[in-house]
């Protein structure tokens, strides 16, 4: 399903887009973000709680009651879906937060964060929410720790680099940023015609939940981060984060946790997720970009009518 070059591809694509994250941090952003540390605090829950949760809903609703038709898959199908859900947050969603104009500050430190308890979170939030389906899914934390600490590296690096010279960290930034999305153009591109028989003959439950991933994961960030009284603007930062998983590291420990027919079952859904993610994303910035432009232009005009003539 993923051919060996794609999967170096994708390694080398993550450290390229972790390496321009790093160069667009400063000590300044940690600083302001951690003045409102309650957006990171929920960042967290929505990340390794409330995702899992829809996660583990969509698999129980729409998967596993296909169970008696071929159990061994199926499993496969709904264990490939709650991986997704346990992730954290992709790098692609500061740059989807850029785009449609949401706190990036907030973004970059929600990204890292939950990046950074990966480690231990991925391992004990994909136990606890795959309890009940048979079979040995468990995911080795040397295999999350593996993947991370070749990501956090160049993170690091990024930074160094920007603290140094600020030219040399913002084109490092950019390149990361396009970079990263002309590798999945192209993967997609790749992919998908080698692919065209598998993509007809998936089961429309197995799409269902891997685009549902996403968009559920929107709906549940926003109405969490407003709940909890987080103002418009962050709680769309927070339902990108939340809805926006890190494909490319869910298929990364697939391949480095599972062997033979049952890798190629449950990364399925991880590679549908990476796909369709990118639409369904693509679609809620433009929607978020479209309200806080409205928003702006109402400050402006709240502005202008506090000013009295001369």
């Amino acid at each position: 399903m993923v051919t060996e070059f794609e999967t170096k591809l994708l390694g080398v694509m993550m450290m390229i887009i972790m390496l321009g994250m790093g160069a667009s941090l400063t000590l300044k952003d940690f600083m302001i973000a951690l003045k409102r540390p309650v957006g990171i605090g929920i960042g967290v829950v929505t990340t390794y709680l409330l995702t899992p949760i829809v996660g583990f809903t969509l698999a129980h609703l729409v998967l596993l009651p296909n169970a008696s038709q071929d159990a061994s898959q199926w499993y496969a199908y709904a264990v490939g879906l709650i991986l997704m859900a346990c992730l954290p947050g992709g790098t692609t969603s500061n740059i989807f937060n850029y785009f449609s104009k949401g706190v990036l500050s907030l973004s970059l430190l929600m990204t890292i964060v939950s990046t950074l308890l990966a480690v231990v979170m991925v391992p004990l939030t994909l136990g606890f929410f795959s309890m009940g389906i048979d079979g040995n899914w468990k995911i080795p934390p040397e295999n999350v720790a593996q993947v991370l600490f070749v990501l956090l590296v160049p993170t690091a690096i990024g930074m160094g680099l920007r603290k140094l010279n600020p030219n040399i960290g913002a084109t490092l930034e950019l390149l990361g940023g396009v970079l990263g999305v002309l590798v999945i153009l192209f993967l997609m591109v790749s992919w998908v015609p080698r692919n065209w028989q598998l993509l007809l003959t998936t089961p429309w439950q197995v799409y269902f939940g891997s685009i549902g991933l996403g968009v559920f994961g929107f709906a549940v960030g926003y109405t969490f981060a407003r709940l909890v009284r987080q103002d418009k603007r962050r709680a769309r930062t927070i339902a990108l984060e939340t809805g926006i998983q890190n494909g490319p590291l869910g298929v990364l420990i697939v391949t480095l946790t599972f062997t033979g027919v049952q890798q190629q079952q449950v990364l399925l859904i991880p590679v549908l997720y990476s796909l369709f993610i990118m639409v369904s994303s693509t679609l809620a910035t433009l929607w978020f970009r479209r309200i806080s432009d409205r928003e702006a232009l109402s400050r402006d005009r709240a502005k202008v009518g506090m000013v009295k003539p001369a």
